[in-house]
């Protein structure tokens, strides 16, 4: 008898794991629920689409329903999952243009919810100039604003990642871009004086930062704060994502950090046949050892691609995350792995910190800008526990090197050894991840 598996969810994890399990067992009857307009989309295109630099929204998406279906994998389009029996191995799903309901039966399940924009309990927060930026979805009205930004006022709430990017695309399109954040920097896990170089780049493509400011109410033409107002055409929400678990919740699948699903390495819940992945999911973190919820895209793919596997019979291994992210704002580049020095010491770690600065080329070359960089590292062993860098084109890829430190253990020393390569067009003699290396290790 054929098997079913149904899935919830049709982008990044969901849709990782239906391929999979559909390569590794043909025979397999795949079928997946999306409630949106797309499947396997790329969100993180979102902020370029806005600037301009990527023409629309259909160049992120991956792979369409229709190329899904020449695969063998049933995507019900516009159809949302509202409730799980799994004693009953069902799912209920609502088709949205017609709300006509009905139960899906299945003999395992994906979980590929993702997640949500927070919106926190703010007067005006639910008014039409408010836009979320997480699904392709809600691009297109967003995106007429964008074109017609120039001028205009936009204020972004929060200075994460995602408020970052924003800036950039509104900044680019000539608005007058003002940033609102809570905390007293951009990018709260960065190191304070590369913090500090971020906000110079932030302010040089004139976008107004104003830290330690909590939004207190938005109104049709102004978001007013815990120590001003400032006037607003539109506004734009970046205070990062919260993980769509409540049907999980609702079926009584454990819950770890920020209500994320906590599963086992092998991506399955706390209930027998039911996997997930992806931004509703928590991970292990493998320096601090902990659940974490850190909702990457890279995270998303590599879990579906473990659910899938096992889902089509094989036996595959989630090894947790260090967090790895890279972004930029025009000319400045921000990478980040691992634990900045603050984490690694609520982690037990008797740790360290040291920040150098270098040059991304030779410092002869004529395309040579400023590279600063903050290791992390562990006193007495040496090991290695994190890496954040800031600074002009060419720096932040090189978190990769010190994230594949960070994987396998290594210590500073070891790092500082490592046979990098040299050409000035590319780097000092000694590369700035090396210098790191090396100075850290001298503090440990």
């Amino acid at each position: 008898m054929t098997e079913r598996l149904l899935v919830i969810g049709g982008d990044a994890a969901g849709m990782s794991a239906a391929s999979r399990a559909k390569r590794r067992r043909p025979s397999l009857d795949v079928v997946a629920f999306e409630r949106g307009e797309h499947t396997s989309f790329a969100a993180c295109g979102i902020p370029y689409v806005l600037g301009g630099d990527i023409a629309s929204t259909e160049e992120l998406v991956a792979r369409s329903p229709a190329e899904h279906a020449e695969h063998g994998i049933d995507v019900k389009m516009r159809t949302e999952a509202i409730e799980l029996d799994t004693a009953g191995a069902r799912v209920k799903v609502r088709e949205l243009d017609t709300g006509t309901e009905r139960w899906e039966a299945y003999d395992r399940l994906m979980v590929g919810t993702g997640a949500s924009p927070l919106r926190p309990p703010i007067d005006g927060i639910d008014a039409p100039n408010v836009h979320g930026v997480q699904h392709l979805d809600a691009v297109p009205p967003l995106l007429e604003e964008a074109e017609r930004s120039s001028g205009t006022n936009v204020v972004l709430i929060g200075a994460g990642y995602i408020g970052v990017e924003l800036a950039e695309a509104f900044a680019k399109r000539g608005a007058n871009v003002t940033m609102l954040e809570a905390g007293d920097q951009a990018i709260l896990r960065l190191p304070a004086d590369l913090a500090e170089d971020l906000r110079a780049g932030i302010e040089n493509i004139g976008v107004q930062l104003k830290t330690n400011e909590s939004v207190q109410a938005i109104g049709s033409d102004h978001v007013s704060t815990s120590e001003g107002a400032y006037p607003a055409d539109l506004v734009v929400l970046g205070l990062g994502v919260r993980p769509n678990a409540s049907l999980a919740k609702d079926a009584g699948m454990k819950l770890g950090p920020a209500g994320g699903i906590v599963t086992d390495d092998r991506q399955q819940t706390s209930i027998e046949g039911v996997y997930a992945a992806g931004d509703c999911c928590v991970a292990r973190h493998r320096i601090s050892g902990e659940l974490a919820y850190v909702p990457l895209g890279t995270t998303a793919n590599r879990q579906g691609r473990v659910a899938g596997t096992n889902l089509g019979g094989g036996d595959a291994r989630f090894p947790g995350i260090l967090g790895t992210a890279v972004l930029k704002l025009c000319g400045v580049e921000i990478g980040m792995t691992g634990l900045n020095l603050a984490e690694a010491l609520d982690a037990g770690f008797d740790a360290v910190a040291n920040t150098i600065t270098s040059s991304t080329t030779a410092g002869y070359y004529p395309t040579s800008e400023q590279v600063r960089v903050t290791m992390v590292a562990e006193r007495g062993t040496g090991r290695l526990l994190g890496c954040f860098i800031v600074g002009g084109a060419g720096s932040a890829k090189r978190i990769d090197t010190a994230a594949t430190a960070l994987w396998n253990e290594m210590t500073a020393e070891a790092l500082a050894e490592v046979d990098l390569s040299y050409a000035p067009p590319f780097s000092p003699v000694w590369d700035p991840i090396s210098i790191a290396a090396r100075q850290v290790a001298e503090a440990t």
